[in-house]
């Protein structure tokens, strides 16, 4: 055999393979559907945009990967900085981040799919599976997934402890963490906890008879699309995904560390681009997954047994925004955080990952973003805004467009309330800042508060909007 000849023509072929390979990858990322999904107006684009570099900028953290789902569609798309230091990779949205924490929705939902099916309660005691941990007959399934049962969190710190570097299995988590004394009577405290997770991951494979991941991709990823999560916990992420860092302190930013295969099950071991998790975040608003009593018990807050609330639900965080349903969840893993924020009756949500452990950027992009968002309308303006801050001018002038208003609302504005207004206001001159601070349903209306600063002077305006647009009240009160 001539051995040259050989090695001549495979090298060949690893070439060809190679720039087949490549010209594989750029075919996808060409009809990845990224360019088409960015249908933010340009204005918001822009405004986004700056949030996110501004985060940046003051954090420190190399990357950022945000998508955007409005009116219940991907609607915008893009990664900033780097995804990959030495040498730099800058970051793109196809790329995948691990998610960490937001990884517990997904068991959550797997556990509800298997009641659905008839296969277990979340009123059954852990005890039927698994009755060797710490008072297993006490604690129920819906304990362990709302984080009210007891058992003690096995992975509290911000970094990646000595142990973890090592493998470990559920089993083996369990057997040290979940056999000792619960830190309270289950059903009585809210804490957060890990284990309760290795515990709902385990009672999941035990119940299907298949893998965790295995149940997950059948029965979740592949019904959504969500083509390309991997569990990060058994296959670290490769070069084309981001590189996850960690900083001490003020010093330079260095690779994290790997945890070892085990530690992340059913609780953080997801890895995925923004595109998927949005994916997710569309099923959850149109409900098209889980049976509708599923969802409902998923975005039910758990209550203790003295009545007081958790702000929690199953795998989700529950909180209110301007009067609107949150659903979310935040992540942290060695290397890599991340915040996922849903507003279901708004249509809206927004999934930020970074790739910087320990690191409090995610959460203010989130935060900013939809704070923009929900003040702006489809064409990037603020009309409730616009409008308002022009009757206030009008006012000022002491004129008012009385088609704005319901009847009760000129009723107030009469030719005292209108000469009050003008003689007040005028001498205020120009507004410098006309800011909407906060809007809420009440009433069968719409409640607006507005932020008004003056150069000397700082008022508010309080307006209520029917649903036809027109103003019920539209008051000016002064701020000390």
């Amino acid at each position: 055999m001539n051995f040259r000849l050989l090695f001549h023509r495979a090298s060949r072929l690893r070439r060809f393979q190679a720039i087949f390979f490549g010209l594989t990858i750029s075919l996808l990322s060409a009809t990845w559907p990224v360019a088409a999904q960015n249908t933010l107006p340009a204005a918001q684009q822009e405004q986004v945009d700056a949030i996110a570099q501004q985060v940046l900028r003051q954090t420190g953290v190399p990357s950022a990967s945000v998508g955007i789902v409005q009116n219940g569609q991907i609607a915008y798309l893009k990664a900033y900085g780097n995804a990959r230091l030495d040498p730099p990779v800058a970051a793109t949205p196809q790329m995948r981040y691990s998610v960490g924490s937001i990884s517990k929705q997904f068991t959550a939902a797997a556990i509800l799919m298997l009641q659905q099916q008839g296969k277990l309660s979340l009123d059954d005691p852990i005890s039927k599976w698994l009755p060797r941990l710490t008072r297993a007959n006490e604690v129920t399934l819906r304990q362990v997934l709302s984080h009210t049962s007891g058992y003690q969190d096995y992975y509290p710190q911000d970094y990646s402890a000595l142990p973890m570097q090592k493998p470990t299995t559920a089993d083996g988590i369990l057997n040290e963490w979940a056999k000792k004394p619960l830190d309270f009577d289950p059903g009585t405290q809210w804490q957060y906890s890990n284990t309760n997770y290795t515990i709902a991951g385990k009672i999941v494979e035990m119940v299907s008879g298949m893998p965790l991941m295995t149940f997950l991709q059948q029965n979740i990823f592949t019904p959504l699309n969500m083509r390309d999560v991997a569990n990060f916990d058994t296959h670290p992420l490769g070069k084309t995904d981001a590189e996850g860092y960690i900083r001490n302190a003020l010093g330079p930013l260095r690779p994290a560390p790997q945890d070892g295969p085990g530690w992340m099950f059913a609780a953080g071991e997801l890895a995925m681009p923004v595109h998927d998790l949005l994916l997710w975040d569309i099923s959850m608003m149109n409900q098209s997954l889980l049976q509708p009593a599923s969802y409902q018990q998923m975005f039910t807050e758990v209550k203790l047994k003295s009545g007081d609330g958790t702000h929690y639900g199953l795998g989700v965080q529950l909180s209110t925004m301007d009067g609107r349903l949150v659903i979310e969840h935040g992540g942290e893993v060695s290397g890599f955080t991340s915040q996922n924020t849903v507003l279901p009756e708004e249509k809206l949500a927004i999934a930020v990952f970074v790739n910087q452990e320990a690191s409090d950027t995610a959460r203010p992009i989130a935060g900013k973003i939809a704070a923009l968002l929900l003040g702006s309308s489809a064409n990037g303006t603020q009309p409730d805004t616009d409008r308002a801050r022009q009757i206030f001018l009008d006012l000022q002038a002491g004129k008012i467009d009385r088609a704005l208003f319901t009847e009760d609302g000129n009723a107030y504005f009469d030719a005292q309330a209108m000469a009050d207004y003008a003689s007040s206001l005028k001498p205020l001159g120009t507004p410098l800042k006309f800011e909407q601070t906060a809007r809420r349903l009440r009433g069968g209306m719409t409640h607006y508060v507005y932020d008004v600063t003056f150069a000397h002077q700082h008022v508010k305006v309080s307006a209520y909007q029917m649903p036809d647009g027109k103003y019920e009240q539209y008051l000016v009160i002064p701020v000390d």
